[in-house]
């Protein structure tokens, strides 16, 4: 069977090869999100032929991730289709993207069946339609906005080891707001991955940015460069209570990300969870397109 370990931060420089080689959009294909959320989907990894494989458990269920890199990919895939069946697991292969399924398709005719996740599809935006909001369909945004300029006394600054510790704060706080025992449940993954962002904010290299109103702070958000040409914003917190700071964060972390990557051209905002409330706000921005996931399972025969 293979040696499926956890992932540790000291993996992050050999990992991040095989991150590039794959140049993805898909926010799985991010060190990361695999370090932040390891414990929460009882993730392990692996080098397969060489190529970087992970293993999840959700639910009780087992489920295998593409295999990236530059071995050999066949190889790869019968090498975890053994490892499941050694195992005595049901063989899944999860959050793959149209392309690779594409790939898997042609090295395996009619071998395997995909179903389509919708819930884990990545919204990915225009960073210069953030940048700017500009267009009808973007109006309330800029109303938003607005109302937020015309009330507070603002500033926006990028996160550094002098102010982490206010969005730690800010952070302990939103949860006070928000959290209670009905809906702590769906939190929980949550707090523990912010609670590595923070802590391994400069070893993870990660950026983000504070939004002050009158000199609190209102909003922080968090992100990296995920590919040549797209950002990744991992996490994006506000007060609700104050109008248009969640649209005002989002703006200015976008000028900000132009600024400091002017290659970047798209910003990848990940998946909604299935959360219904999720799914509106995300689509209120009106991505450019969505990283569309699959599910690879072996075809039932007969």
């Amino acid at each position: 069977m293979i040696d499926f370990k956890p992932v540790a931060l000291s993996d992050k420089n050999w990992m991040d090869k095989h991150f590039r080689v794959e140049d993805s959009r898909s926010g799985d294909f991010n060190f990361t999100n695999v370090f932040m959320w390891g414990s929460a989907f009882h993730l392990a990894a692996a080098l397969v032929e060489d190529r970087l494989v992970f293993r999840t458990e959700i639910c009780g269920r087992y489920y295998y991730s593409f295999p990236i890199g530059t071995g050999d990919m066949r190889a790869a895939v019968l090498a975890i289709t053994k490892d499941a069946e050694e195992r005595g697991i049901p063989f899944a292969m999860r959050s793959i993207t149209a392309n690779n399924a594409e790939k898997i398709d042609i090295l395996f005719p009619c071998l395997f069946d995909f179903k389509e996740e919708r819930d884990y599809f990545d919204y990915v935006y225009s960073a210069e339609k953030l940048a700017t909001l500009s267009g009808k369909q973007l109006h309330a945004k800029r109303n938003y906005i607005n109302r937020f300029e015309q009330n507070h006394k603002w500033s926006f600054e990028p996160i550094d080891s002098s102010n982490l510790e206010l969005c730690v704060e800010m952070n302990s706080e939103w949860i006070r707001r928000h959290v209670n025992e009905e809906n702590i449940g769906q939190y929980k993954g949550e707090f523990e991955a912010i609670d590595k962002a923070f802590r391994y904010y400069n070893e993870l290299g990660l950026e983000g940015g504070i939004l002050r109103a009158d000199g609190q702070v209102v909003a922080f958000t968090i992100g990296e460069k995920l590919c040549s040409d797209t950002y990744i914003v991992h996490f994006e917190k506000a007060y609700a209570d104050i109008d248009g700071a969640y649209p005002m964060i989002n703006r200015e972390f976008a000028r900000y990300v132009l600024n400091k990557h002017p290659e970047i051209v798209y910003i990848n905002r990940e998946d909604d969870m299935g959360s219904e409330n999720l799914r509106r706000a995300k689509k209120s921005y009106y991505p450019e397109f969505m990283v569309e996931k699959f599910t690879a399972r072996p075809r039932k025969r007969g």
